[in-house]
């Protein structure tokens, strides 16, 4: 991870979306442990009772836990729940958009599955 942090929102939250970004493209595996608080704190330069914000929130959506005396671990299933998340997220929000999109500039599923496949 590195520390490009942006004005828009806070840094737990953006140091949350990283691990969470991690563990969907799995770059940090069920079972895996996370780096420790003081670890990503020096190495993001970031205050610790940041990072300990971002992984405390991690632990509340269900994916992480800690185990006392060893740190945080990816939770088994975890990337299959955010997977699940971000595809229904996709499916209402999104999607909606799109398909008036498609609609608006008069494709037909046959021409747009076409040029998908050219491309």
């Amino acid at each position: 991870m590195t520390p490009d942090w942006s004005d828009n929102q806070p840094i737990y939250r953006q140091l949350k979306d990283k691990v969470v970004s991690a563990i969907m493209d799995g770059s940090l595996i069920e079972g895996e442990a996370l780096p420790s608080v003081r670890n990503v704190a020096v190495d993001l330069q970031i205050n610790p009772l940041t990072a300990s914000k971002a992984y405390q929130e991690l632990v509340m959506d269900g994916l992480v836990e800690k185990r006392r005396g060893r740190g945080m671990f990816v939770i088994e299933g975890a990337r299959d729940r955010l997977l699940e998340a971000e595809r229904t997220r996709f499916i209402e929000d999104e999607w909606p958009r799109v398909v008036e999109t498609i609609r608006r500039l008069g494709f037909d599923a046959d021409e747009l599955l076409k040029s998908s496949l050219s491309h």
